[in-house]
C-alpha cells in the first residue's frame, strides 16, 4: 500500500506539478478549466488572508470551510463553459468568466480595505453612496499584492497571442462536463450543510456579510446576496400606494390619545437611551445571598423621577437586538424571518426617532457601541435612520483584555465615549448599546467585585448572569455619576431598556427556584413571563415618578418617547402606542403571534390563565369569542407591519414637515466625524450648544471616574472581539 502511495505521489509531482507540465496542460480544454479554476482559488486564499485578515477564523471546522469554499463554487461555475463545444467561444467564455470573478474579487479588496465590509448587490447599483465623503477614485488604497490578483490573466493571453497557448479543438468525453458539474455542485452543497451544523440558521438570520463569506465563500455570498435582492425587488415592484392606505387607516384607527399629564414632561431635553443587553426584569430587585444584584438600578427604578414599567416584554424574532433597536427607533416590527438590518436595511424607507426629533426638534443623534460597526448591517441602517453619528468599536481600543468576545466592556465604551458625546449639539438624540451582559456571561477576574457572590444554581450560564448584571449596574452607575458631574443630568432624560431575554428556556429549570417557582413544572406561561424586560425613563425634576403595572412591549417605546418630548406621533406610521396614554393597549403580540394580556395568554397554540398559571383547555364560548377576536388583531398588527416592511410602503408616505432621509449625507469615518463635530463647534461660534462648547472649549473627559482595570493599559496587536453577531448563540467561537 505505501509504495503504491508513494508511486502515485511520485507520478503527481513528475506529471503534473512540475513546472515543464504547466504548457502541455495548458494546451488541453481540461487543463486549461484546472489550471484557471486553481489560480482562481488561490486569489481568493490570498485575499482572504492578505485583506479580510483570514476572515477572523477561530476553529479548525472554520478554516477548512474557508480554505475549501472557493472550490465548490468555481467548480460549478467555470464546470458549465466545458458544455461549449466551438473552440473560439469555450476559451472565451473562461477567460471572460475568469475576469469576471477577478473583477468580482478585487472590488470586494479594494471595499474591504476602506469599509471593513463586502460589496453587496445594492452597494454596487448604488456606488455614489459609497463614493461618499470627497472618497475619490484616487484615494483608493493599493497593496503591493494586487498585482497578483490580475497578472494570472495577463500572462495567459500574452501565451494564447504567441500561441503558447493553442486553442484546444477536441471536445471532453460526452459526460465528463456533467461529472465535473456533479463533483462542484456536491462540493458546495457539503460546503453549505457544514457550515450549517456549525452556524445554525446561517442562511435564514442571515448574519453578518464576513460571517457568511467565512463559511459560505465570497462567491456563494454574492449569488445568495444577488437572489435576496431580486426576491425583495419583486415584492416591491408589486406594492401600490393602495396597500399604503390601508396601512396609514390601521395605524389611524389604533391611535392611542396623549396623556395631557405627561405629554410635553421632557421637552426640550436630551434623550439618553441605553440599550441593556441580555438583562431581564426578573434581575430588578433581585437579591443574592443577601446582596442586590443591581443596586444602582433598583435605585432609578424606584426613584420618583422615573417612570417604571414592570409589565414590559420583548417581541424579538431572528433578528434579536436588530429587531429591538428597529421597533425602538420605528415603533414597527422586525420581519418573520431573518433581520430586518440585514435582509432589508441597504435601500429601506425610515421614518425613525433620529430623523423624527431632529426635523421637529433639531436633535443631533449618536450611536455608542463597542463592538463592529458593520454587525446587523448597521453601517448602512443607521444612515436611512438618519443617525449623525455612529461610533462603534472601531472607533476605540478594543486590544489586550479591553474587550470580550462581543467588544469593548461597557465601562470603557462609557467612558470613551465622552469626547464624542460632550461635542454632540445639544439637544442630542444618543443610544448606548452595552454588550458585557451577553451569553456565555463571562467576565475577566480583575472586573469582578470581588464583595459580590452570585448563586449556586448548577448552571454556569445563570450564576454568570448575576455577575454581568452586576457589572453592567455598576457600569451605567459610573456613567450617571459623570452626567451628574459634568452637568448634563439636569437636562438630560434617560431611557433604560432591556432588548431581549438573557436565560433561555433551557436554563429555566436551574433558574425557577430563585424566582419561586418548581422546576419540574416550568411550562410556557413561565417562559412567556420570563419575557418582561425593563423599561424606565428617568426625567430629572419630575416628582410624580412611579411604577406602571400596564402591559406594554418593545413596539410602544417610541410614541412614549415622543409624547414625552412634546412631539405628536400621530402624523407618523408607529404600530406601538404611547404607554402613558389612558387608551394604551394591554395586548402584547409576539413576533411569533402568539401573545399575552394580563388576564389570557395564547402561546404556541394553547390558552393559558395569566392569573392562576393554569392551562384552560377548554375554553368557554366567551372566552373562545375573546380569544379569536384578540388573535384577529395580533395578526392584522403583525401582517401590517410586515406588508408596510417588506414592501417599503413608506416610500408612498410624506407627513407632514417630513424629509426623506438621504443616507448620502452621512460618512461614518472616525476622521471624518472628529471633523464633523470640531467643525458644528467652530462655525456656530457662540451659538454653540455642545457641552464642551459651554465650558469654554474644555473636555470633560477628566470628571469620568471608572474602576475598570483596563483603563490605563497600554495597546497592543491583538483583540479578544470576534467577527460575529452580537446575537450569536453559539459558544462555539
Amino acid at each position: 500500500m505505501k509504495k503504491r502511495v508513494k508511486k502515485w505521489l511520485t507520478n503527481f509531482w513528475q506529471n503534473v506539478i512540475l513546472p515543464h507540465n504547466w504548457l502541455r496542460q495548458l494546451n488541453t480544454r481540461q487543463g486549461f478549466f484546472n489550471w484557471i479554476v486553481v489560480l482562481l482559488t488561490f486569489k481568493t486564499i490570498l485575499a482572504y488572508g492578505a485583506d479580510f485578515e483570514w476572515l477572523h477564523v477561530q476553529e479548525p471546522i472554520q478554516v477548512l470551510l474557508m480554505l475549501i469554499n472557493p472550490i465548490g463554487f468555481a467548480l460549478v461555475l467555470f464546470s458549465l463553459t466545458l458544455f461549449i463545444k466551438p473552440r473560439q467561444l469555450y476559451y472565451g467564455a473562461v477567460l471572460i468568466l475568469d475576469t469576471v470573478m477577478s473583477l468580482l474579487l478585487y472590488l470586494n479588496v479594494i471595499y474591504f480595505r476602506e469599509f471593513s465590509d463586502f460589496l453587496s448587490v445594492n452597494t454596487v447599483l448604488g456606488y455614489n453612496t459609497i463614493n461618499q465623503g470627497g472618497k475619490a477614485a484616487g484615494a483608493i488604497s493599493f497593496g503591493f499584492h494586487d498585482v497578483f490578483f490580475w497578472i494570472d490573466i495577463v500572462v495567459i493571453i500574452a501565451l494564447m497571442l504567441v500561441r503558447k497557448i493553442k486553442l484546444d479543438a477536441q471536445t471532453l468525453p460526452r459526460f465528463k462536463p456533467f461529472k465535473i458539474f456533479t463533483v462542484g455542485l456536491f462540493v458546495l452543497t457539503a460546503n453549505i450543510l457544514v457550515a450549517d451544523i456549525d452556524r445554525p440558521q446561517l442562511l435564514t438570520r442571515q448574519f453578518d456579510r464576513e460571517y457568511m463569506v467565512k463559511y459560505l465563500g465570497l462567491g456563494p455570498f454574492m449569488m445568495y446576496d444577488a437572489f435576496n435582492t431580486y426576491q425583495t425587488s419583486q415584492v416591491r415592484k408589486s406594492a401600490t400606494p393602495e396597500e399604503f392606505t390601508q396601512v396609514k387607516n390601521y395605524v389611524t384607527k389604533h391611535y392611542a390619545a396623549i396623556n395631557p399629564e405627561f405629554y410635553g414632561k421632557a421637552k426640550g431635553k436630551n434623550v439618553i437611551v441605553i440599550h441593556l443587553e441580555s438583562f431581564q426584569q426578573m434581575s430588578i430587585d433581585r437579591k443574592i445571598n443577601g446582596q442586590e444584584v443591581t443596586p444602582f438600578l433598583n435605585s432609578i427604578y424606584h426613584n420618583q423621577s422615573t417612570i417604571a414599567f414592570d409589565n414590559f416584554f420583548n417581541q424579538v424574532g431572528q433578528g434579536k437586538t436588530s429587531d429591538a433597536e428597529n421597533m425602538l427607533e420605528t415603533s414597527t416590527f422586525g420581519l418573520p424571518q431573518g433581520s430586518l438590518f440585514s435582509k432589508l436595511g441597504n435601500d429601506q424607507t425610515f421614518q425613525a426617532m433620529p430623523a423624527i426629533l431632529k426635523q421637529r426638534a433639531g436633535y443631533s443623534s449618536a450611536v455608542f457601541h463597542g463592538n463592529t460597526g458593520t454587525f446587523w448591517n448597521r453601517n448602512n441602517v443607521y444612515k436611512h435612520m438618519g443617525y449623525q453619528n455612529w461610533v462603534s468599536g472601531d472607533y476605540f481600543d478594543v486590544t489586550g483584555q479591553k474587550a470580550t468576545t462581543w467588544g469593548l466592556k461597557d465601562k470603557l465604551l462609557f467612558k470613551g465615549s465622552i469626547p464624542y458625546l460632550e461635542n454632540l449639539q445639544q439637544p442630542f438624540y444618543s443610544k448606548y448599546i452595552t454588550v458585557t451582559n451577553h451569553t456565555p456571561y463571562t467576565l475577566d477576574r480583575e472586573d469582578k467585585d470581588p464583595n459580590f457572590v452570585t448563586s449556586n444554581s448548577g448552571s454556569k450560564i445563570v450564576d454568570n448572569y448575576f455577575v454581568t448584571n452586576h457589572y453592567l449596574d455598576q457600569s451605567v452607575k459610573e456613567f450617571f455619576t459623570y452626567l451628574e458631574k459634568s452637568g448634563l443630568a439636569k437636562n438630560t432624560m434617560v431611557v433604560l431598556y432591556g432588548d431581549h431575554y438573557g436565560i433561555s428556556n433551557t436554563d429555566a429549570k436551574y433558574l425557577a427556584p430563585m424566582l419561586g417557582k418548581d422546576a419540574n413544572q416550568w411550562n410556557d406561561l413561565d417562559n412567556a413571563n420570563l419575557q418582561r424586560v425593563p423599561f424606565m425613563v428617568y426625567i430629572p425634576g419630575m416628582k410624580q415618578g412611579y411604577i406602571d403595572h400596564r402591559y406594554g412591549a418593545e413596539i410602544d417605546v417610541a410614541p412614549t418617547i415622543e409624547h414625552l418630548l412634546g412631539i405628536s406621533s400621530k402624523r407618523y406610521i408607529q404600530f406601538g402606542q404611547d404607554m402613558l396614554s389612558k387608551q394604551h393597549s394591554e395586548v402584547v403580540a409576539f413576533r411569533n403571534k402568539d401573545w399575552i394580556t394580563p388576564d389570557y395568554a395564547s402561546l404556541s397554540g394553547r390558552y393559558w390563565n395569566v392569573k392562576t398559571n393554569i392551562m384552560i383547555d377548554t375554553p368557554t364560548p366567551d372566552q373562545q369569542k375573546l380569544f379569536d377576536t384578540i388573535q384577529k388583531g395580533v395578526n392584522e398588527k403583525l401582517d401590517m407591519s410586515d406588508n408596510l416592511n417588506q414592501k417599503n410602503l413608506l416610500r408612498f408616505y410624506k407627513p407632514k414637515g417630513f424629509k426623506t432621509v438621504d443616507p448620502k449625507d452621512y460618512d461614518y469615518g472616525k476622521k471624518a466625524t472628529i471633523a464633523r463635530l470640531k467643525e458644528d463647534n467652530k462655525s456656530l461660534g457662540k451659538a454653540s450648544k455642545s457641552l464642551f462648547s459651554k465650558r469654554h472649549n474644555r473636555s470633560t473627559l477628566s470628571q469620568y471616574v471608572t474602576d475598570a482595570p483596563e483603563a490605563n493599559d497600554q495597546q497592543t496587536d491583538s483583540t479578544r472581539v470576534l467577527p460575529r453577531n452580537a446575537d450569536d448563540w453559539s459558544q462555539s467561537e
